[in-house]
């Protein structure tokens, strides 16, 4: 699988997210394996957060890579209220117990709260001097907030929604990002919710290029995604077909005529749009 280099390593462009995990103690086995699976695959980048089942994503994460730390890339989210530079640590500290492992590769803003950002990142530098995390970034920061932000520290990724149906970033974000080696981390590749995301694999032209490439809308709407030059994609699965789908999906090749037709169907952006969030 294509790679790219994040927090000085070389991680896999396509990943696995945990949203909605650990929130039903009935389904932590189905979830474990799942991840376990895509771990497999491939997929060693896993995001998390302890938004996430208030800690419960975190810990099926945790029970995922035992055994298996060296193969993960490990992603995890701090709260905004906890942004603070003595909130970041205790958050950190509670995140490292949950996931059982002594250093989070990657440590996100989940998004921007009351916390200045030169605060949470003098956490976050504190953090990283003491060997808790190995980088930092931030999720859902527009450009003008990210533009304030490297000016406080030096963030190694913004994870932003993206998908054929919110393109927004192309606009300014994304150029501005690919211009500074910053790879963007992409959310609901898929979509999330149901209204959008019929509204996505249910399209007339994405449906006719999944049956010209004999896959299925989903694999042609991620593949579009881990095109995109500095973009990752974290889709969440759980069911093992579709945990091979998305792994699939990331060795379609789409034609310039296939990009064509995307762009005809869910055309970029010709304006700076609000971020879209999720």
């Amino acid at each position: 699988m294509r790679t790219v280099t994040l927090a000085g390593a070389d991680v896999p462009v396509l990943g696995q997210g945990t949203w909605n995990m650990g929130e039903d103690g009935a389904r932590k086995a189905d979830e474990v394996r799942a991840l376990r699976l895509g771990l497999d695959l491939g997929m060693t980048l896993i995001d998390t957060a302890e938004m996430y089942g208030e800690g419960g994503a975190e810990e099926v994460v945790g029970e995922a890579i035992a055994g298996r730390r060296s193969e993960a890339f490990i992603v995890s989210k701090v709260y905004p209220h906890n942004a603070s530079f003595d909130g970041v640590r205790a958050a950190c500290e509670r995140s490292l117990r949950r996931l059982r492992i002594e250093r989070i590769d990657l440590y996100l803003l989940h998004w921007q709260g009351h916390h200045p950002l030169a605060e949470t990142f003098d956490g976050f530098e504190a953090l990283k001097r003491a060997g808790k995390i190995g980088d930092y970034g931030v999720s859902n920061l527009d450009l003008p907030s990210m533009e304030e932000a490297v000016g406080y520290g030096a963030p190694v990724t913004d994870q932003v929604l993206y998908n054929l149906l919110k393109r927004g970033i192309e606009f300014d974000l994304l150029p501005w990002c690919r211009a500074r080696g910053l790879p963007v981390m992409a959310y609901s590749p898929l979509e999330s919710s149901g209204r959008d995301q019929a509204a996505l694999l249910g399209h007339p032209a994405l449906r006719a290029l999944a049956d010209a490439h004999g896959v299925s809308p989903a694999q042609i709407a991620l593949a579009w995604v881990l095109h995109q030059d500095g973009v990752m994609a974290i889709p969440k699965a759980v069911a093992p077909d579709h945990v091979r789908a998305n792994r699939a999906a990331a060795d379609l090749r789409l034609s310039g005529d296939d990009l064509a037709a995307l762009d005809r169907a869910f055309p970029p952006p010709r304006r700076a749009r609000a971020l879209d969030m999720r």
